[in-house]
Protein backbone atom coordinates (compact mmCIF):
# COMPACT_ATOMS: atom_id res chain seq x y z
CA UNK A 1 0.00 0.00 0.00
CA UNK A 2 0.86 3.49 -1.02
CA UNK A 3 1.58 6.21 1.61
CA UNK A 4 -1.48 8.10 -0.12
CA UNK A 5 -3.25 4.73 -0.43
CA UNK A 6 -3.21 4.82 3.54
CA UNK A 7 -3.72 8.26 4.15
CA UNK A 8 -6.80 7.83 2.23
CA UNK A 9 -7.69 4.66 4.42
CA UNK A 10 -7.11 6.04 7.49
CA UNK A 11 -9.45 9.47 6.50
CA UNK A 12 -12.71 6.68 5.81
CA UNK A 13 -11.85 5.59 9.13
CA UNK A 14 -12.14 8.48 10.87
CA UNK A 15 -15.24 9.57 8.88
CA UNK A 16 -16.88 5.81 9.70
CA UNK A 17 -17.88 3.44 12.23
CA UNK A 18 -18.04 0.38 11.05
CA UNK A 19 -21.09 -2.09 12.85
CA UNK A 20 -20.75 -5.97 11.69
CA UNK A 21 -24.20 -8.12 13.01
CA UNK A 22 -25.33 -11.57 11.85
CA UNK A 23 -25.73 -11.45 7.93
CA UNK A 24 -25.72 -7.58 8.29
CA UNK A 25 -23.59 -4.66 9.10
CA UNK A 26 -23.86 -0.59 9.35
CA UNK A 27 -21.86 2.28 8.22
CA UNK A 28 -22.09 5.15 10.71
CA UNK A 29 -21.05 8.79 10.73
CA UNK A 30 -19.64 8.86 14.34
CA UNK A 31 -20.86 12.35 14.60
CA UNK A 32 -24.36 10.31 15.24
CA UNK A 33 -23.62 8.77 18.26
CA UNK A 34 -25.65 5.03 18.52
CA UNK A 35 -27.37 3.86 15.15
CA UNK A 36 -28.96 0.59 15.12
CA UNK A 37 -30.96 -1.01 12.88
CA UNK A 38 -34.25 0.06 13.47
CA UNK A 39 -33.17 3.09 12.21
CA UNK A 40 -33.57 2.36 8.82
CA UNK A 41 -37.58 0.81 9.31
CA UNK A 42 -39.94 3.76 9.45
CA UNK A 43 -42.24 2.08 11.92
CA UNK A 44 -39.42 2.56 13.90
CA UNK A 45 -40.31 6.39 13.84
CA UNK A 46 -43.78 6.46 14.05
CA UNK A 47 -45.23 9.67 13.25
CA UNK A 48 -41.62 11.04 13.23
CA UNK A 49 -41.46 9.77 9.84
CA UNK A 50 -43.78 11.00 6.66
CA UNK A 51 -43.47 9.62 2.78
CA UNK A 52 -41.31 11.34 0.45
CA UNK A 53 -43.79 12.03 -2.30
CA UNK A 54 -42.11 14.31 -5.17
CA UNK A 55 -39.91 11.95 -7.77
CA UNK A 56 -39.53 9.33 -5.71
CA UNK A 57 -40.92 4.89 -5.94
CA UNK A 58 -42.64 5.57 -2.56
CA UNK A 59 -39.23 3.95 -0.86
CA UNK A 60 -38.10 7.39 1.25
CA UNK A 61 -39.38 9.13 4.26
CA UNK A 62 -38.66 12.32 6.14
CA UNK A 63 -36.98 11.20 9.67
CA UNK A 64 -37.27 13.53 12.36
CA UNK A 65 -34.07 12.34 14.10
CA UNK A 66 -32.64 12.89 17.23
CA UNK A 67 -29.69 15.33 15.92
CA UNK A 68 -32.31 16.82 12.77
CA UNK A 69 -33.88 16.07 9.88
CA UNK A 70 -32.55 13.03 8.26
CA UNK A 71 -33.88 11.05 5.01
CA UNK A 72 -34.62 7.21 4.98
CA UNK A 73 -34.19 5.48 1.35
CA UNK A 74 -34.76 2.00 0.72
CA UNK A 75 -33.48 0.39 -2.47
CA UNK A 76 -35.67 -0.71 -4.42
CA UNK A 77 -35.72 -1.92 -8.19
CA UNK A 78 -37.36 -0.36 -10.92
CA UNK A 79 -38.64 -1.20 -14.45
CA UNK A 80 -39.35 -4.85 -15.28
CA UNK A 81 -37.14 -6.65 -12.85
CA UNK A 82 -39.13 -5.22 -10.23
CA UNK A 83 -41.78 -7.91 -10.97
CA UNK A 84 -39.73 -10.12 -9.75
CA UNK A 85 -37.74 -8.72 -6.95
CA UNK A 86 -38.25 -4.98 -5.92
CA UNK A 87 -35.76 -4.87 -2.99
CA UNK A 88 -33.78 -7.75 -2.97
CA UNK A 89 -29.71 -7.31 -4.95
CA UNK A 90 -27.44 -9.89 -6.03
CA UNK A 91 -24.66 -10.11 -3.02
CA UNK A 92 -21.14 -9.75 -4.35
CA UNK A 93 -19.44 -8.61 -1.46
CA UNK A 94 -19.82 -5.86 1.13
CA UNK A 95 -18.24 -3.11 -0.49
CA UNK A 96 -20.16 -3.51 -3.19
CA UNK A 97 -23.35 -3.54 -1.73
CA UNK A 98 -25.63 0.07 -2.94
CA UNK A 99 -25.67 1.37 0.33
CA UNK A 100 -21.94 1.37 1.51
CA UNK A 101 -21.20 2.46 -2.16
CA UNK A 102 -23.24 5.78 -1.95
CA UNK A 103 -22.17 6.61 1.64
CA UNK A 104 -18.59 6.47 0.48
CA UNK A 105 -19.36 8.05 -2.35
CA UNK A 106 -21.00 11.34 -0.07
CA UNK A 107 -17.87 11.01 1.84
CA UNK A 108 -15.57 12.19 -0.97
CA UNK A 109 -17.73 14.57 -2.60
CA UNK A 110 -18.42 16.25 0.73
CA UNK A 111 -14.39 16.61 1.01
CA UNK A 112 -14.54 18.22 -2.20
CA UNK A 113 -16.64 20.99 -1.11
CA UNK A 114 -19.50 19.76 -3.62
CA UNK A 115 -23.23 20.56 -2.51
CA UNK A 116 -24.69 17.10 -1.25
CA UNK A 117 -26.35 15.80 1.68
CA UNK A 118 -24.10 14.04 4.64
CA UNK A 119 -24.21 10.48 5.16
CA UNK A 120 -25.49 9.36 8.40
CA UNK A 121 -25.74 5.64 8.50
CA UNK A 122 -25.80 2.84 5.95
CA UNK A 123 -27.30 -0.64 6.23
CA UNK A 124 -27.46 -3.98 4.49
CA UNK A 125 -28.40 -7.22 5.56
CA UNK A 126 -28.30 -10.53 3.46
CA UNK A 127 -31.60 -12.71 2.31
CA UNK A 128 -31.74 -16.42 0.89
CA UNK A 129 -28.04 -16.75 1.16
CA UNK A 130 -26.88 -14.94 -1.96
CA UNK A 131 -29.12 -11.57 -1.98
CA UNK A 132 -29.54 -8.62 0.32
CA UNK A 133 -31.38 -5.64 0.59
CA UNK A 134 -30.42 -2.44 1.74
CA UNK A 135 -31.38 1.38 2.82
CA UNK A 136 -29.23 4.43 3.47
CA UNK A 137 -29.82 7.74 5.88
CA UNK A 138 -28.66 11.24 4.77
CA UNK A 139 -28.98 14.05 6.71
CA UNK A 140 -32.23 16.05 5.07
CA UNK A 141 -31.38 19.47 3.67
CA UNK A 142 -33.99 22.02 4.89
CA UNK A 143 -36.12 24.51 2.95
CA UNK A 144 -35.62 23.18 -0.67
CA UNK A 145 -37.38 22.53 -3.87
CA UNK A 146 -37.00 19.99 -6.44
CA UNK A 147 -35.96 21.89 -9.84
CA UNK A 148 -38.47 19.14 -11.15
CA UNK A 149 -41.09 21.32 -9.08
CA UNK A 150 -40.34 24.96 -10.14
CA UNK A 151 -38.33 24.61 -13.54
CA UNK A 152 -40.91 26.81 -15.27
CA UNK A 153 -40.01 29.35 -11.93
CA UNK A 154 -35.77 29.22 -12.53
CA UNK A 155 -34.71 32.37 -13.97
CA UNK A 156 -31.86 32.23 -17.15
CA UNK A 157 -28.97 33.62 -14.57
CA UNK A 158 -30.54 30.41 -12.11
CA UNK A 159 -29.74 27.70 -15.35
CA UNK A 160 -26.20 29.21 -15.74
CA UNK A 161 -25.50 28.92 -12.32
CA UNK A 162 -26.43 25.49 -12.32
CA UNK A 163 -24.79 24.63 -15.38
CA UNK A 164 -21.65 25.82 -13.71
CA UNK A 165 -22.33 23.42 -11.16
CA UNK A 166 -22.94 20.69 -12.92
CA UNK A 167 -19.41 21.37 -14.82
CA UNK A 168 -17.76 21.43 -11.52
CA UNK A 169 -19.05 17.87 -10.22
CA UNK A 170 -17.98 16.60 -13.98
CA UNK A 171 -14.81 18.31 -13.69
CA UNK A 172 -14.10 16.01 -10.53
CA UNK A 173 -14.89 13.00 -12.26
CA UNK A 174 -18.48 12.40 -10.94
CA UNK A 175 -20.77 10.75 -13.11
CA UNK A 176 -24.15 10.80 -11.12
CA UNK A 177 -26.22 7.36 -12.65
CA UNK A 178 -29.66 9.13 -12.43
CA UNK A 179 -29.49 13.24 -13.04
CA UNK A 180 -32.63 13.87 -13.12
CA UNK A 181 -34.48 17.12 -12.25
CA UNK A 182 -35.82 15.43 -9.35
CA UNK A 183 -32.51 14.96 -7.86
CA UNK A 184 -31.26 18.64 -7.98
CA UNK A 185 -32.66 20.82 -4.90
CA UNK A 186 -33.48 24.16 -4.97
CA UNK A 187 -32.56 26.31 -1.68
CA UNK A 188 -33.21 29.98 -2.55
CA UNK A 189 -29.92 30.99 -4.58
CA UNK A 190 -28.08 27.43 -4.25
CA UNK A 191 -28.28 23.76 -5.86
CA UNK A 192 -27.70 20.89 -3.89
CA UNK A 193 -27.25 16.97 -6.11
CA UNK A 194 -28.52 14.04 -4.56
CA UNK A 195 -29.63 10.51 -4.76
CA UNK A 196 -26.12 8.67 -5.59
CA UNK A 197 -26.84 5.18 -5.83
CA UNK A 198 -24.59 3.73 -8.61
CA UNK A 199 -22.64 6.92 -8.96
CA UNK A 200 -19.00 7.09 -9.00
CA UNK A 201 -15.65 8.92 -9.93
CA UNK A 202 -14.39 8.51 -13.03
CA UNK A 203 -10.69 7.97 -13.97
CA UNK A 204 -11.46 9.75 -17.33
CA UNK A 205 -12.46 13.49 -16.58
CA UNK A 206 -11.69 15.08 -19.97
CA UNK A 207 -14.23 17.36 -21.01
CA UNK A 208 -15.24 15.06 -24.10
CA UNK A 209 -15.56 12.14 -22.14
CA UNK A 210 -18.92 10.38 -22.92
CA UNK A 211 -19.83 10.01 -19.33
CA UNK A 212 -20.37 13.62 -19.08
CA UNK A 213 -23.07 14.06 -22.49
CA UNK A 214 -25.03 11.01 -20.75
CA UNK A 215 -25.58 12.70 -17.79
CA UNK A 216 -26.71 16.03 -19.22
CA UNK A 217 -28.94 14.05 -21.75
CA UNK A 218 -30.74 12.50 -18.70
CA UNK A 219 -31.46 15.69 -16.95
CA UNK A 220 -32.83 17.21 -20.56
CA UNK A 221 -35.11 14.05 -21.15
CA UNK A 222 -36.59 14.48 -17.30
CA UNK A 223 -37.06 18.04 -18.00
CA UNK A 224 -39.19 17.70 -21.26
CA UNK A 225 -41.21 15.14 -19.33
CA UNK A 226 -42.71 18.13 -17.48
CA UNK A 227 -45.82 19.85 -17.55
CA UNK A 228 -45.38 23.20 -17.05
CA UNK A 229 -47.25 25.03 -20.14
CA UNK A 230 -45.09 28.01 -21.46
CA UNK A 231 -41.95 26.43 -20.19
CA UNK A 232 -39.22 27.38 -22.60
CA UNK A 233 -37.10 24.36 -22.15
CA UNK A 234 -34.65 25.47 -25.39
CA UNK A 235 -33.45 28.84 -23.92
CA UNK A 236 -33.50 27.24 -20.22
CA UNK A 237 -30.82 24.60 -21.56
CA UNK A 238 -29.15 27.18 -23.29
CA UNK A 239 -28.38 29.26 -20.34
CA UNK A 240 -27.60 25.99 -18.52
CA UNK A 241 -25.24 25.05 -21.92
CA UNK A 242 -23.43 28.45 -21.30
CA UNK A 243 -22.77 27.96 -17.85
CA UNK A 244 -21.32 24.83 -18.15
CA UNK A 245 -18.69 26.15 -20.77
CA UNK A 246 -18.06 29.20 -18.53
CA UNK A 247 -17.47 26.97 -15.03
CA UNK A 248 -14.76 25.27 -16.42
Amino acid sequence: MSEGEAVSTVMIMQKEKYVPGHGAALLVNPDYGEVTPDWFLPAFWGTRAVSVSSGGRGSAWFIDGPRGGMVLRHYLRGGYVAKVSRAAYLYTGEERTRSFAEFRLLSQLRDLDLPVPEPVAAHYRRVNGLFYEAAILIGRIEDVIPLGDCAGDLSEDGWSRLGQLLRRFHDAGVNHADLNCFNILIQRQSFYVIDFDKGRIEPNRESTASWRKRNLDRLYRSLAKLDVGSFDLKARWQALENGYVRGR
